[in-house]
């Protein structure tokens, strides 16, 4: 079964098709300070590395110090390891699983 998302719409479909088309890590970098800014593109990197280090069992106040990041958002990335669409648990997995 499909993953029904509440984000889909026609502008969502073209922009993951956009990130998927992207081949290196260049083309990442030069598509995201195209498409984002750099403190939207910061803040994204940063969720992911909380939800690296959370599935890593490193603590909150750990977290804090390593990422500089609140703890609200630091909360705001655990729910949605464990009440999300498992989104950040497929690509940890895929990367360091």
């Amino acid at each position: 079964m499909a993953y029904k998302s509440k984000l889909k719409s026609d502008d969502t479909e073209l922009f993951f098709d956009a990130i998927l088309s992207l081949e290196s890590k260049e083309d990442c970098y030069r598509f995201f300070e195209d498409v984002s800014t750099v403190a939207e593109l910061k803040a994204l990197a940063q969720r992911f590395h909380i939800a690296k280090l959370l599935a890593e069992g490193v603590t909150y106040q750990d977290i804090e110090r390593q990422t500089k990041a609140s703890t609200a958002t630091i909360s705001r990335v655990g729910r949605c390891l464990h009440y999300g669409a498992d989104g950040y648990k497929g690509v940890i997995g895929k990367l360091y699983g």
